[in-house]
C-alpha cells in the first residue's frame, strides 16, 4: 500500500491489526483511495457541513458509496445486509472508515488540513472497537500515522438505537479518552429523548430532517424546535441540522439558532471535498440577509398588533391607582377583541383580586376537560416571565413569546406592566389570544 502524504510508520502492533483491512486497499491514478471487497467497489464521498457564524466549511461527513462488478450503483445498506455474522461486520464497518480517512487526508487542502471529519458507526460496532483495548490503540495510531488529530475525528452514532447500558457508557469513556468527539445523530426522529444526551454528553447532536420538515409546516413547531436547539446548547452540545435543502429550510435552521447545517443547499456529497469559503457560502448570506428582512417585518407587525392593547392597558394606570374594580379600571381594555383575561399581581407574583373576562367572550367556547384551571383563586405567578421581566422593567409594557395559559389552556401570549400604588408594586397583566400562524 502506498503511503498518504505526512504519513508515519505504524508499530508492529497496529500493523498486525490493520493488515486484514489493507489488502482490499488500493490507491488509483487520480489519487484517490478505493477498496475492493465480496465483488463490490466502496468508495467516499464528503458532504460538507457548515457553520453559520463562521460562514463557511468546518468538516464533512464521509458518506459510503458502493459498486458492483459492471459499475452499477448499489445502496450502502445493501453492502452491510449481505454481510454474514458479527465479525464480518466489524471489519467491513473499519474497513470503510479507514478508507474515508485514506480519501479525507489525501487532500490536503483548506478544508482537509482545518475541518473536522464526520465517520458514522454502528452502535454495536463502536461497543466492539472501544471495549477492546488493542483495537481501540490501532484505530487511534491509525489515525496519528496519517496526519489526521484525534480531536478532528467525529464518530456519529445513531441516536435511535442507543444502548441503555453500562457497556455503552464505558464504550463511550474509552473513546473520549482518545480525542475523538462524538455525535449523538438523527435526533429527533423515533424515540428521541434527552436523556440520552444528558448521559453520554455528546460533544455535537445532529437534529434529523424530519423535524425541520414539521418545523417548516408549523410556526408552533418551528418555535419548539428552537427552544430544543436552546436546551441542546445547555446541555452543552453543538448542534447540527441535517437535511437543509432549501433556501427556506436554511432560513428555519438560521432562525432556530442552530450552530452547523448540512444538505443540498450547502453540497451534494462529492468525492472532493469543499474548501472553507466556496461558493456555497453565499446561501449562507442570502439566509442572513432575508433572516434581517424577516425580523424587521416581524418586529413591525408585532409592534402594530401590540399598539392598541399597549395603550389601553396604560390607560388603566391611573384607575388602578386609585384603587378602581379591576372591571372598571381596564374597561377599554377588555372591549378590545383578542383580549381573554385581565388580572392584578401584588408584589410577589399572588392575585390580588378574582381576575376578569370580557364580557363578549362565549363561555361555551372554553374547553370544559380544563375547568380546574380556570379558577386560580390566590394562585402565585411569581416565576412566570411576565411577571419577572415587568418588575425587573418597572412601568415598561412587556410581551411574552406565544405560550398555554394555565388559566383556561389557551394559547396567548401576556402583556403585563409593573407600577406602583399607594407604596405598594403592582403588575398589570392581560392575556391575548395567540393561534397558529400568528408570526
Amino acid at each position: 500500500m502506498a503511503d498518504d502524504k505526512n504519513s508515519k510508520p505504524m508499530t508492529p502492533e497496529t500493523e498486525a491489526a490493520t493488515a486484514p483491512l489493507q489488502q482490499y486497499l488500493s490507491r488509483r491514478e487520480d489519487g484517490r483511495w478505493q477498496a475492493d471487497y465480496q465483488g463490490l467497489r466502496l468508495e467516499s464521498h464528503f458532504q460538507p457541513i457548515w457553520s453559520f457564524p463562521h460562514r463557511r466549511t468546518v468538516g464533512h461527513e464521509a458518506l459510503l458509496r458502493v459498486a458492483d462488478g459492471e459499475g452499477q450503483a448499489r445502496p450502502p445498506m445493501s453492502f452491510f445486509d449481505r454481510l454474514a455474522g458479527f465479525e464480518e461486520k466489524v471489519l467491513a464497518d473499519r474497513l470503510t472508515r479507514l478508507l474515508h480517512l485514506h480519501n479525507f487526508t489525501a487532500q490536503r487542502n483548506d478544508a482537509g488540513e482545518e475541518g473536522w471529519l464526520f465517520l458514522n458507526i454502528h452502535p454495536a460496532v463502536f461497543v466492539h472497537a472501544a471495549g477492546r483495548q488493542e483495537t481501540l490503540r490501532a484505530s487511534v495510531e491509525v489515525l496519528d500515522r496519517l496526519g489526521m488529530p484525534a480531536h478532528r475525528t467525529v464518530l456519529e452514532v445513531t441516536e435511535d438505537v442507543i444502548a441503555h447500558d453500562a457497556e455503552f457508557e464505558a464504550a463511550v469513556a474509552n473513546a473520549r479518552e482518545t480525542g475523538c468527539l462524538l455525535a449523538l445523530d438523527d435526533f429527533g426522529a423515533g424515540h428521541s429523548n434527552f436523556d440520552r444526551v444528558w448521559r453520554i454528553q455528546p460533544e455535537i447532536v445532529k437534529l434529523d430532517r424530519s423535524l425541520l420538515r414539521r418545523a417548516a409546516d408549523s410556526p408552533r413547531i418551528a418555535r419548539v424546535m428552537t427552544q430544543m436547539v436552546s436546551l441542546l446548547h445547555e446541555c452543552g452540545a453543538l448542534v447540527l441540522l441535517e437535511g437543509v435543502e432549501t433556501h427556506d429550510e436554511a432560513l428555519i435552521a438560521l432562525d432556530a439558532d442552530v450552530d452547523l447545517a448540512q444538505g443540498f443547499a450547502f453540497g451534494r456529497p462529492a468525492p472532493a471535498l469543499v474548501t472553507g469559503e466556496a461558493a456555497h457560502s453565499a446561501e449562507i448570506e442570502q439566509a442572513w440577509e432575508r433572516l434581517d428582512e424577516r425580523h424587521a417585518e416581524g418586529r413591525a407587525a408585532h409592534a402594530q398588533r401590540m399598539t392598541p392593547f399597549s395603550v389601553a392597558l396604560k390607560k388603566a394606570l391611573p384607575g388602578l391607582r386609585q384603587n378602581q374594580p379591576l372591571h372598571q379600571a381596564c374597561a377599554a381594555l377588555l372591549a378590545l377583541p383578542g383580549v381573554q383575561l385581565a388580572y392584578l399581581l401584588d408584589e410577589h407574583g399572588i392575585d390580588c383580586c378574582a381576575p376578569v373576562a370580557p364580557a363578549y367572550r362565549n363561555p361555551g367556547l372554553q374547553d370544559r376537560r380544563f375547568a380546574p384551571l380556570e379558577q386560580a383563586g390566590h394562585a402565585r405567578w411569581a416565576r412566570r416571565p411576565y411577571f419577572r421581566r415587568a418588575v425587573a422593567e418597572l412601568g415598561q409594557v412587556q410581551v411574552t413569546r406565544p405560550y398555554l395559559s394555565l388559566k383556561g389552556a389557551r394559547m396567548c401570549v401576556t402583556m403585563s406592566m409593573a407600577f406602583w400604588s399607594q407604596g405598594k408594586m403592582q403588575v398589570i397583566c392581560v392575556d391575548l389570544d395567540w393561534a397558529p400562524g400568528d408570526d
